[in-house]
């Protein structure tokens, strides 16, 4: 009997949460239209995979046959396109401090004569490093173009001295590199960033809605009511406010996995399911997140604040965009106390190098740590609810 009247309040307090849901729009954006719309805007605002012909400038001063064949060669990279000559170098800079270009290639005069007689000539290359990604495709193109000019130089000058063409490569290059990039060869920077990305927005939006859900029902004095309707149980009433919401998140989660790796065809070598069961932890782990920011801080104002810093935060310690190992110790730290860290390490180990899943036991470990955590405010939570007198 005392079952059945437990999942009783349960359902009542799912079904007064489902026609919460329902009755206000900001669920509707929050849970199902604003991580919709990230997920289609940030894989189709990297669809290409790497940015292409991105504009540079030249300054050619030599204007010789072999300068030219330099400039053609740098235009044939993918990741460069030379849309400007400049006679000079202060102009080429001043384009580039209009935005113009992103960089430019400096031959200066006399180069091919002093190449031809080993007077070795130098040539510069200038890239704009306020963009980082587009500063370092440049300078990689520049320096490769540079390299392959000298060395074309020297093998010119090893056959006219007699050299066979097998000589000459052998002193240009005594040993051959082979570069084979692991999990991600295409190079596909919406690999790197959007299996991490499109989750992290969803954790945002997770603990957001889960703090806004529980504050408003403080702000607008209806907790005791919830409470009641829970059977005066703090844990009864939290499990059937978060409920559907979890079941929204979950199919959300659910969506983005499919979309990526069976839509896009983004490497998952360890198949499908083991991201399912990791993103279904990682939205739970995200939910008691939001329930221990909201006991912590039981204001409407004030846990949102949390909710939206500790969400930006994870986005920069996690790892995927800059490694944690290069982090200041203490940072190295504080990662652990991100649920989108464990993520993103689950997504390594599993989609990308196709690891068993005993292989990320810590980290499975540590979103069910993530999970026990609001039994340590849940009782300070239930005095707020009854007690707290919200003030605008």
């Amino acid at each position: 009997m005392e079952r059945q009247k437990k999942h009783t309040a349960l359902y009542n307090v799912a079904k007064r949460e489902c026609a919460r849901l329902v009755g206000r729009p900001l669920y509707l954006f929050c849970m199902v239209i604003a991580p919709l719309f990230c997920y289609i805007f940030f894989t189709t605002l990297m669809s290409s995979g790497l940015p292409v012909d991105l504009p540079v400038g030249a300054v050619d001063m030599d204007n010789s046959s072999t300068s030219r064949n330099i400039l053609r060669n740098l235009d044939a990279f993918t990741q460069s396109e030379v849309v400007a000559h400049y006679p000079t170098v202060t102009e080429a800079r001043i384009a580039v401090q209009k935005g113009e270009i992103y960089g430019f290639f400096y031959i200066p005069e006399g180069m091919s004569r002093d190449a031809l007689s080993s007077r070795q000539p130098t040539i510069s290359f200038y890239t704009n490093n306020s963009y980082l990604i587009v500063g370092s495709l440049l300078f990689r193109d520049m320096k490769m173009m540079s390299e392959l000019a000298s060395g074309a130089v020297t093998r010119g000058t090893l056959l006219a001295k007699g050299a066979t063409e097998e000589q000459a490569m052998a002193y240009l290059q005594p040993i051959v590199i082979e570069t084979h990039a692991l999990n991600n060869p295409w190079l596909n920077y919406s690999v790197y960033l959007c299996n991490t990305l499109l989750p992290g927005i969803l954790m945002l939006m997770i603990f957001m809605i889960t703090v806004y859900s529980i504050g408003v029902e403080i702000k607008e004095r209806t907790a005791r009511e919830w409470l009641r309707t829970g059977n005066n149980s703090i844990y009864i009433a939290l499990a059937g406010k978060l409920l559907p919401q979890t079941l929204v998140f979950f199919v959300m989660s659910i969506f983005y996995n499919v979309y990526l790796y069976g839509i896009l065809d983004f490497p998952c070598n360890s198949g499908i399911f083991p991201m399912i069961l990791a993103s279904l932890l990682f939205v739970l782990a995200s939910q008691s997140c939001g329930i221990v920011m909201i006991g912590v801080l039981p204001t409407l104002r004030l846990g949102l604040s949390f909710a939206s810093l500790w969400g930006v935060v994870s986005f920069s310690i996690s790892g995927f965009s800059f490694p944690v190992m290069a982090m200041h110790p203490v940072l190295q730290a504080l990662s652990i106390l991100f649920p989108l860290r464990h993520y993103f390490l689950i997504y390594v180990d599993q989609a990308l190098n196709g690891y068993g899943m005993a292989y990320s036991w810590m980290n499975y470990t540590a979103l069910l740590i993530f999970m026990m955590l609001p039994f340590a405010v849940v009782h300070r939570l239930k005095g707020a609810l009854i007690y707290y007198r919200y003030v605008p």
